[in-house]
């Protein structure tokens, strides 16, 4: 076990902080009246930031299971949004779900970058 977390990459580390801003998501989504210190001042780029923290989050913590990582994330988005058709003061849009899509296109884009394969399709590319 290294400091990071219980594999040589610190997946136990990312899979936490993956847990903590899920939660964090869903409990500010269903709050009645969010608090305004956490907003980026408009509701879609809100959901775009909070969606591709999560993706990039996830990809980090579970790199071999992207595809269901990804569907589940969109599942989360809809029921979030199924939710809040229910709580006081907030309301189901489903373009709060298409800012979800691309918050998460965003932070799986991000997350692939990082891991070398953009630059390494780049590079076979200018060959």
């Amino acid at each position: 076990m290294t400091a990071a977390g219980p594999g040589k990459d610190g997946a136990g580390v990312w899979a936490g902080a993956f847990v903590v801003c899920a939660l964090a998501v869903l409990v500010l989504a269903l709050m009645s009246a969010p608090p305004p210190v956490i907003t980026t001042g408009w509701d879609k780029s809100n959901h775009l930031l909070a969606f591709g923290a999560m993706t990039w989050l996830g990809c980090k913590a579970f790199p071999q299971r992207s595809v269901p990582l990804l569907l589940g994330l969109l599942a989360y988005g809809a029921l979030i949004e199924i939710l809040q058709s229910f709580t006081p003061n907030r309301s189901a849009e489903w373009v709060d779900l298409l800012a979800d899509c691309f918050g998460i296109a965003l932070g799986w884009l991000l997350n692939w970058e990082n891991s070398g394969k953009v630059r390494q399709m780049v590079k076979n590319l200018s060959k």
